[in-house]
């Protein structure tokens, strides 16, 4: 077999990942929080960026510009050029629109002690050793480090730190500085005024029993009815077991600032991208003269550097522009699909894909990945993040789909609306879905409620 090498020109088609496209598709994934953190970024770092009021003017100044400058979008997004639901930002913020989760800075729990030491505490070194262990405690409230070895880090001995200790768990909010969640209940009953006796040796001796609500036990190892063990029962569980977490994350401002707001208009829902937050981006018209030629005595370096930074700017424009009509067409798709759930609630939640999604509006499915990522949707319904409409499905028995959160809504409702003393069985509640052309195992509403954070029938049930 004789070898032979030659020359061959083949031709082919493979998309290149240049660093502006990976820029769109990075921008095609931010929050509008974190779209308006990068826009601020790049203002300061791009003079050709400027913010502006006037957007149809905008419009017009850049006309010649898009000409010369006109990235495919086609290759990667596979998207068309409708534009959706035209508006400007001052529309959208006419509305009033509210938000939620919007929180001031408010004091830590650290400094919440802080304070409540140097009050109560007088002596020096006392107070050293409050601040350190006041350092120690963790955002639910606990002191989580033993006393010999903070002792031994200090160079006190164990019986200053101890009793420094217990002048910390004294303080607001009750139950702040226990080693453990025994003795974060007794510190709280121990500081009210008319504590009950049995309620002390419940915590003591008998908490796991009560977590497990081993009611029965209890009756017979106290010698009290039932009903006096619920009593007690329902005391013990309204005390606080995280006595810290009322700080938790107080040091950070949280909010959440939809991106997209669905309304209902006319009968008709509307989608409306919010980019009120984010400023309206245009090119500095100096730099442009510059390039047109207007500008006498500007070398070639500089025009160069001008050029590359416009460049720069166009791509960050047009790739906030795609963020935008991807997340209307992807967003206007999902309220096609989900009216019911828009009209009736969670109940009436449907199975959906990102795949199905990708191929109604032809998309790429990682496309449509990309623009649910990290964003939230206000409806009539509430606020959601919008990858909570995306989920799987149980087919039911007249040939439609319940999504997995509408069956949970039921399996809640159900446990809400059963019988305190005669709770439902996971069989139970499974053989009443059933009922209602929802066939699932019993496995599965386990798993299910577990989710959601309830308890399994035999800790649900009163006495």
């Amino acid at each position: 077999m004789r070898m032979e090498h030659g020359l061959a020109i083949e031709q082919t088609q493979k998309l290149i990942i240049t660093p502006e496209l990976r820029q769109a598709i990075a921008i095609l994934q931010l929050s509008s929080q974190d779209l308006l953190e990068l826009i601020e970024q790049e203002i300061e770092n791009n003079p050709i960026l400027e913010i502006t009021e006037d957007q149809p003017e905008q419009e017009e100044e850049e006309e010649d510009l898009d000409e010369q400058f006109d990235p495919d979008w086609q290759e990667y997004f596979q998207d068309s050029s409708d534009l959706g639901y035209n508006y400007t930002g001052k529309d959208y913020q006419e509305e009033n629109l509210s938000y939620e989760n919007l929180v001031t800075k408010h004091q830590t729990l650290h400094e919440y002690l802080t304070s409540q030491l140097h009050l109560t505490v007088n002596d020096s070194k006392d107070l050293r050793i409050g601040e350190f262990l006041i350092g120690c405690i963790d955002d639910n409230g606990y002191f989580r480090y033993p006393v010999k070895d903070v002792a031994k880090y200090l160079k006190k001995s164990e019986e200053d730190v101890l009793r420094v200790l217990k002048i910390i768990q004294t303080f607001d909010p009750p139950g702040v500085g226990a080693r453990n969640i025994k003795e974060c209940l007794l510190i709280q009953v121990n500081q009210m005024d008319n504590k009950d006796p049995l309620v002390v040796k419940v915590i003591q001796d008998y908490l796991v029993d009560l977590a497990e609500n081993r009611c029965q036990k209890l009756a017979n190892a106290l010698g009290i009815s039932l009903k006096r063990v619920q009593e007690i029962a329902d005391f013990i569980r309204n005390l606080e077991p995280k006595p810290g977490r009322m700080f938790f994350g107080s040091d950070e401002v949280r909010y959440i600032v939809p991106d997209v707001v669905v309304k209902k208009v006319n009968g008709e829902y509307l989608v409306i991208v919010n980019d009120s937050i984010s400023p309206r981006l245009t090119v500095n018209s100096y730099y442009k003269n510059i390039l047109a030629g207007r500008e006498e005595e500007t070398g070639s370096v500089t025009k160069k550097f001008i050029e590359n930074r416009l460049n720069s700017a166009l791509w960050l424009i047009k790739s906030i522009e795609q963020r935008r009509m991807t997340l209307q067409k992807v967003v206007e798709e999902i309220v096609k699909h989900q009216r019911e759930f828009l009209d009736r609630g969670i109940k009436y939640l449907r199975p959906l894909t990102l795949k199905q999604v990708a191929d109604r509006i032809e998309m790429h499915e990682s496309t449509v990945s990309r623009a649910t990522a990290n964003k939230y949707v206000q409806t009539p319904q509430g606020i959601f993040e919008l990858r909570y409409f995306f989920t799987s499905g149980v087919e039911r028995e007249e040939g439609e789909t319940a999504s997995s959160e509408s069956i949970k809504k039921m399996i809640e409702d159900l446990i809400k609306e059963e019988d305190p003393k005669k709770p439902l069985s996971d069989q139970k509640i499974a053989d009443i879905l059933a009922s209602r052309g929802i066939n699932i195992s019993r496995r599965t509403v386990a798993k299910y409620r577990d989710a959601m954070g309830l308890l399994p029938s035999n800790r649900r049930r009163r006495y």
